[in-house]
């Protein structure tokens, strides 16, 4: 068996790496356990060295890995290089605040002492996808290991060549060199790994379908999960709002990582208003972005990461044209090689379309006007999705008000476009997921919140 990578650029293949058989996955999650023995009992002082030479590895090499990036899922040079940095950045936070985050609290009780102990866990099995290929796998690593962890990755099959690479990078900034794997494996194989007896908890970046069959495996071996899923993030934009300022945040988020994102903005509630002008600033501003070849600087939207993927997103389009949207912009395969779709600008979307009820993932952004205020919030909570949203208003009171009491989102911004940030906790709720990665709730996702009573 092997592992494959297809250039999207082109629609060649690039490179083969041989898969693991089940022995050898299940040794190297042994090697990994062993690994952790010893690690459990290092000092923070000892993790946070560690941590911050993987950080200056990902800041030298940041060339070279968004070059890998962009020739296995097409991202653009400068995103990929912006992605290490954030990779490095997080690295660092850990190293900075994982001792504070896990320092045990205190409890008042009738006791001499009581407290609460922060101990991690073992071994943590994560499951990533292709699009954010280095970040999504360093969101979990760096609070998973600076907690005292294990970890085995089993990264989307097309990003072979970075699984790899993020392997090297903990064993040359001095980690054990069984204590992070990469585990080349095939989708069958997962379910074995997750039963292993040395895999403690699962963590899990990827689709709604894919969540549930891992919460599946896992709560049957009664394991812990973390799933961040697919997301259909509402952006409302109110009345009241600076809309050419607001549809400028819109586009780009909509065309991060050429719109390939769980957390980019894809349904634009916009109160009738100020639809016209909305829609002329969004038309203008996804026109004018870049769609070409990721190697060639200055491209804003590269190919999408694999010709299924393209595909779908036009049928997509085509069915909500078809159901009564109206296409502004793009909506049409273009010719030649790789696996491109244009910047794409659809509106007068409606209930039972996909571009109202689906994910679109890809450079596709879906207008859906609404009268006021009211009705948005019920707009943008109407869907099964619950990773992100946002609400640009000039009223920062009212959208801090919505934004906290209204939205069905894990993640609510108010008059800027959703991202994750080491600093705060980052997951959903819904068909979105559960459990949080980042911050300080991250750290405690995989440790055993222990209770120690002394009489």
């Amino acid at each position: 068996m092997s592992l494959r990578a297809i250039d999207p650029t082109t629609g060649e293949a690039v490179a083969s790496y041989k898969a693991f058989t089940n022995t050898e996955a299940s040794a190297a999650v042994e090697a990994a356990h062993r690994a952790f023995e010893s690690w459990q009992r290092t000092n923070f002082e000892e993790r946070a060295e560690k941590l911050l030479a993987a950080a200056r590895i990902l800041r030298e090499r940041k060339d070279e890995y968004a070059e890998l990036m962009a020739r296995e899922m097409g991202k653009p040079l400068a995103a990929g290089r912006g992605e290490a940095e954030k990779c490095a950045w997080v690295c660092e936070y850990y190293a900075d605040h994982a001792e504070s985050m896990l320092t045990p609290e205190p409890a008042s009780t009738e006791a001499r002492d009581s407290f609460v102990a922060f101990r991690p866990l073992g071994v943590v099995l994560a499951v990533m996808p292709w699009n954010f290929p280095f970040w999504q796998v360093f969101r979990f690593a760096a609070p998973a290991l600076s907690a005292g962890n294990a970890g085995v990755l089993k990264h989307a099959p097309n990003v072979p060549g970075c699984a790899q690479a993020i392997e090297e990078v903990f064993r040359e900034a001095g980690f054990p060199p069984d204590l992070f794997r990469n585990l080349p494996i095939e989708v069958e194989q997962v379910q074995a790994i997750i039963e292993h007896p040395r895999v403690r908890a699962v963590t899990l970046t990827g689709s709604t379908r894919a969540g549930r069959s891992v919460a599946a495996a896992a709560g049957t071996s009664l394991k812990p999960t973390v799933l961040e899923l697919g997301g259909s993030d509402p952006y409302i934009v109110l009345a009241d709002a600076d809309v050419d300022a607001a549809a400028g945040i819109c586009v780009e988020s909509r065309l991060i990582n050429s719109g390939q994102s769980c957390i980019a903005a894809k349904r634009f509630v916009v109160v009738e208003a100020v639809r016209e002008r909305f829609e002329e600033a969004v038309v203008e501003k996804m026109r004018a972005a870049r769609v070409g070849n990721p190697f060639d600087e200055g491209v804003d939207v590269g190919p999408m990461a694999r010709a299924d993927l393209r595909d779908a997103l036009h049928a997509q389009v085509e069915k909500s044209i078809a159901a009564g949207a109206r296409c502004l912009l793009g909506g049409n395969v273009p010719e030649g090689l790789g696996f491109f779709y244009p910047a794409t600008v659809l509106t007068e979307v409606g209930p039972g379309m996909p571009a109202y009820k689906e994910e679109l993932f890809g450079p596709v952004a879906a207008i859906l006007p609404v009268a006021d205020e009211e009705e948005a919030i019920r707009v943008a909570n109407d869907n099964r999705y619950g990773l992100g949203a946002a609400v640009f208003t000039g009223d920062i009171d009212r959208g801090r008000r919505l934004a906290s009491e209204r939205l069905e989102a894990g993640c609510c911004f108010v008059n800027e476009f959703v991202r994750s940030d080491p600093r705060l906790p980052f997951g959903g709720i819904k068909d979105s997921g559960y459990g949080r990665e980042l911050g300080l709730y991250g750290i405690r996702s995989f440790v055993n919140v222990k209770t120690v009573y002394v009489a």
